[in-house]
């Protein structure tokens, strides 16, 4: 017999919520049914939850350990999926009522889990002394707030960036660029001298833009156009989304990047696994504190380079990397945000993440490392002093969550060559809005 139940994974499936779990549905699913934010005096076990390369998953697990030695009372078992299924996963488990306690946050999902009572106010944590708010640099600090809670502490600041092999480069005669005056037409020649030059071994350029929604505000940025406005609704410009991916369908008929096929086989493997890791291609698209899982899985010389300019605007935006969160839902708020403030503020747990989940967001924290940062650290943190960013980046509405999958879906569409840009852009455009507006 089939579940009648609005909350179970056959009916957000059917209903199109997994992945994008700012759904209306998700608002009956009985949120925010946790214990009192005080300590137990019994065994506590917490589940923590993240998305990540295996570096991160290392690197968590030995931070985590050392919470636990400070908390003999408190076991933590980690949960860890890649980027795509984390969410899917994420959106069952709180219809469910089976959340993980702490949960690594994005940008583009904590409005639309906030706005539905999934999360808690952190700002009652700091008030019971749990939790210290007062490090984290401010105008990254705002960026977790909503309807006047703070319900998603920053971790770090990342921002995007090109990533190059040097040795690669090397190896084909080419000099390194400079990112500090070429262009989009730059970019395009020099990805497609080096796959000519590679003699069918490599490719220029993996497919950087289009299929993510970082390199889509990058382009549109560039340009003058948001993708959201102030008041939370879409307000990309059609015509330069199409703009985006006729560059690139021109990249991938040139040869100069990739192909669509070759771009979704690196779906799902992770920066170290993919085809900039292990040689197969020269540049590709990452956050500058990648560059440390880059460089450890391709063992290779890799740099980061600014993204290519038009017309001078700069369209760069510090984001917040990710943030940590509590479930409205954990037994144990108070014991969840002793766990965040360990992460997050703790000198024990800096020296074990580093820059790997972003540039720290605690200042003090930020000024502890920088003296012990190795040579990726080094990388990311000046190439995040070097960028020129544009306007603060405008946080995804309660709704829009479901954002970069659906980028990701019709652009693949278009590089494929199943839909039209023109046709593609309009269906994007008018199912986020939908997603928006079913949420007011």
């Amino acid at each position: 017999m089939r579940s009648t139940d609005p909350c179970s994974r056959r009916a957000l499936a059917k209903a199109g919520l997994l992945g994008a779990a700012s759904a209306p549905l998700l608002a009956s699913c009985g949120f925010g049914r946790g214990g009192e934010m005080v300590l137990s005096d019994e065994p506590v076990e917490l589940r923590l939850s993240w998305w990540g390369s295996d570096l991160r998953t290392q690197q968590t697990n030995e931070a985590v350990a050392a919470f636990e030695a400070e908390h003999p009372n408190i076991t933590v078992r980690g949960e860890y999926k890649e980027f795509g299924a984390y969410w899917d996963g994420l959106a069952t488990t709180f219809a469910a009522n089976d959340a993980p306690d702490v949960i690594q946050m994005d940008e583009q999902y904590f409005k639309s889990y906030s706005a539905r009572g999934a999360l808690v106010d952190l700002n009652e944590a700091e008030a019971a002394g749990f939790l210290d708010l007062s490090r984290i640099e401010e105008d990254l600090l705002v960026t977790g707030q909503a309807e006047g809670g703070q319900f998603a502490l920053p971790i770090g600041s990342g921002v995007i960036a090109l990533a190059v092999n040097a040795d690669m480069l090397a190896q084909y005669g080419m000099d390194m660029p400079d990112d500090t005056t070429w262009t989009w037409d730059d970019y395009a020649a020099i990805a497609l001298e080096l796959t000519e030059r590679g003699g069918g071994d490599i490719t220029g350029s993996g497919i950087t833009g289009g299929v993510d929604v970082a390199s889509v505000r990058y382009w549109v940025r560039q340009r003058g156009n948001e993708l959201f406005g102030e008041n939370g609704d879409v307000t990309l410009d059609p015509d330069l989304l199409v703009e985006l991916w006729e560059y690139y369908i021109g990249m991938i008929e040139s040869g100069a990047s990739g192909t669509p096929q070759q771009m979704v086989e690196d779906t799902g493997v992770g920066v170290e696994g993919g085809r900039l890791a292990t040689g197969r291609t020269a540049f590709g698209l990452i956050h500058n504190t990648q560059i440390s899982a880059l460089r450890r899985g391709s063992g290779a010389d890799m740099r980061l380079l600014q993204m290519p300019q038009h017309d001078g605007m700069p369209g760069n935006f510090i984001k917040p990397s990710m943030y940590w969160a509590v479930s409205a839902g954990s037994e144990h708020p108070a014991e969840s945000s002793l766990l965040v403030d360990f992460l997050v503020n703790s000198e024990a747990a800096a020296d074990v993440l580093g820059t790997e989940r972003g540039v720290p967001a605690n200042t003090e924290i930020l000024e502890y490392l920088t003296p012990q940062f190795d040579e990726s650290d080094r990388i990311a943190v000046d190439y995040l002093e070097a960028v020129v960013p544009g306007d603060p980046l405008i946080v995804t509405p309660n709704g829009g969550s479901n954002v970069n999958p659906l980028i990701t879906r019709i652009g693949q569409e278009v590089y494929f060559g199943e839909t039209a840009p023109d046709e593609a852009a309009e269906a994007l455009i008018d199912e986020l809005q939908g997603e928006i507006d079913a949420t007011k």
